[in-house]
């Protein structure tokens, strides 16, 4: 779950937890744990896999994305540290971030918006066909909201449509802007 990383439970640990129960290993711990450096942390880019040392060796030597690819900048990293720190500290960001999606995602479909369910702060608004989503995220665009529009091959044909990413940082009125343009559509 690469868009709620951090974001879900109450201080982001939902998703640890959230792994350990779905995937139900024999022994009862889980024994490789990937993840994603952007979204909720930031960094945009990178991942990681926490392991034994034995599995990470193993992947370093054998894992052939590992054998093409560079390290992380260390600005991602360190990005990255620092919003786990923030994070851990600040668990009201967590939960204003709950709440914001939680409005954006009733304030859409009151507004006759087929908007997905999700865990995750992103409230993707299902629109048909990729030539709609790309021009209705271009006209959002032109009303002052940035909004990805995307289709095929990204998801299924027919399935098109806008990537609205909530975040903490949103303001009540920034929501009600983004419906507002939503309407004008």
């Amino acid at each position: 779950m690469a868009n709620g990383q951090m974001a879900n439970g109450k201080g982001g640990e939902e998703k640890a937890q959230s792994s350990k129960q779905q995937m139900k290993p024999a022994n009862g711990e889980v024994d490789i744990f990937t993840g994603t450096l952007g979204k909720a942390l930031g960094g945009g880019a990178g991942g990681f896999v926490a392991a034994s040392e034995r599995v990470t060796k193993l992947l370093i030597q054998r894992g052939r994305p590992t054998l093409f690819s560079n390290a992380l900048p260390v600005t991602v990293a360190c990005s990255a540290k620092k919003a786990i720190e923030i994070m851990l500290r600040e668990p009201q960001r967590v939960q204003k971030l709950k709440d914001n999606t939680a409005y954006a995602r009733k304030k859409i479909k009151e507004a006759g918006f087929d908007v997905l369910e999700s865990p995750t702060a992103i409230c993707p608004i299902i629109v048909g066909e990729t030539a709609k989503a790309i021009a209705m995220s271009k006209r959002l665009l032109e009303l002052g909201v940035f909004v990805i529009g995307f289709g095929y091959p990204v998801v299924a044909e027919g399935h098109a449509r806008l990537r609205c990413q909530i975040s903490a940082a949103h303001s009540i009125a920034d929501i009600d802007a983004l419906v507002g343009a939503l309407k004008k559509l």
